[in-house]
Parts: C-alpha cells; structure tokens; sequence
C-alpha cells in the first residue's frame, strides 16, 4: 500500500509524485525545500476570483503572442527538492529558446520565465520558501499578489537576486522579460479588469511586443512539429 502524502512529510520528489499519483482526489500538494506542502480549501473572494484575473489577464497576453505557454497549476520540477504548482505561469516553449520543458509525461521540467502567486493564507511561505527556491531555480520574474494586503510585489531577476519591479509614473508595472506585458496595478487591485485588458492592449500594441511576437513566429517556423 502507498502510504498517502501528509503535511509535514520529508520526501524525495520521486516518493513525492509516486504518493501524489496515487492520490487522484488530491488538488493541489506541493514540495518545497523537500517538505510537503497541502493546500487547503479554496475561497473565492481570497483566491478564487483574484486568481480567475491573473490568469484571464496572461491568457490575453499568450493570445498574442505565439511561442509562449500558460499554465494554471501545472506541475513543475524546479529541483530536487522543490515540486510546485504555480497558480500561473507563463514560459516561452523551448525551441523559441525557452529556459523549462516538458518532460516525457507532460510535466514541466526547469524554471518558466514568469510565475505568479496569488498568496492569501500562503503569503508566508510565497514570500520566502517559494521566493528563494524560485530565484535560486532562475524564474526570471515572479508576481505575487498578497490578497489579504491589497498589495502586488513583482520580481525580476537580477545578477542572481530577485529585484522589485516599480511601477512608472502612469501606475503600470512593465515586464521586462514578457515585452508588452503591462499591468495596471492599482486597476487590478480595485477588481477592474476591462482597465486591466485595455492596458494590456496598450503595451501589446507596442512596437517591442510586435517584435517579440515576430521573432517567436520565425523561430516556431524553424520548428513545425515542435
């Protein structure tokens, strides 16, 4: 019998996803820092909905931009020690020159280019477990969004640290590995997504994002069966 995964178990990430596929009621566990980690029930006002416009928000960004992934709670290998499930991210597929892969059973594999955490009661660990496991693994941003603060705190790597992303004299934090990808900061935290999605519009209008998406396209092109 496999024993099932408990809060507090010291695993491999191998004994971890043996427990974890034997458990297919189970949502959502993680390993962090070779512990498990299980989530617990998910509000909507805490989780639910925030988490619903970080992802409607990235997925208008993937819709313009070829050679790029999204994913919600997707598995993902960032090291021996540390399996997580990302709320969302973003990672440029590997043969446009992505950084992460995917491994023969569908599993991310390597640090994508942008995680973002939507952190109510998970703040704690976010901020710090999570944090230094992501920049040690070279996400090259991370946003997390403290719900329970009303605050965002957006990273971008730097020399090997993680630096905070300021937002520019017209209150939008702007990507500087996603070009284009904008968010207007204090529209999201009021819960005003259509001002969310117009910005967004503004910055995939760009002529840095028009040539992102271009440079993807041709390298996709080099790849059809990718």
């Amino acid at each position: 019998m496999i024993p099932p995964l408990e809060s507090g178990d010291r695993l491999t990430r191998a004994e971890f996803a043996r427990r974890y596929e034997a458990m297919p009621e189970m949502k959502k566990a993680e390993l962090v820092e070779g512990v498990v980690y299980l989530a617990s029930p998910v509000r909507s006002g805490v989780h639910g909905t925030p988490h619903a416009a970080i992802i409607t928000w990235l997925g208008v960004y993937r819709a313009a931009t070829p050679g790029v992934r999204i994913a919600d709670n997707a598995t993902v290998g960032i090291d021996l020690d540390n399996e997580f499930q990302p709320d969302a991210f973003l990672m440029v597929d590997r043969d446009c020159g992505g950084q992460a892969q995917l491994d023969d059973h569908g599993y991310i594999e390597g640090a994508p280019e942008f995680v973002a955490e939507v952190a109510a009661t998970s703040a704690s660990i976010d901020l710090n477990a999570k944090f230094h496991v992501y920049r040690r693994g070279k996400v090259r941003e991370y946003l997390v969004w403290r719900i329970l603060d009303s605050q965002l705190d957006w990273f971008v790597l730097r020399g090997g640290d993680f630096v905070q992303l300021a937002p520019h004299a017209d209150g939008v934090i702007r990507s500087e590995v996603f070009p284009g990808l904008w968010l207007d900061a204090a529209a999201l935290l009021r819960g005003d997504l259509a001002a969310v999605l117009q910005r967004l519009q503004d910055g995939i209008a760009t002529p840095g994002h028009v040539a992102f998406a271009t440079s993807l396209k041709q390298k996709q092109s080099m790849h059809p069966t990718g």
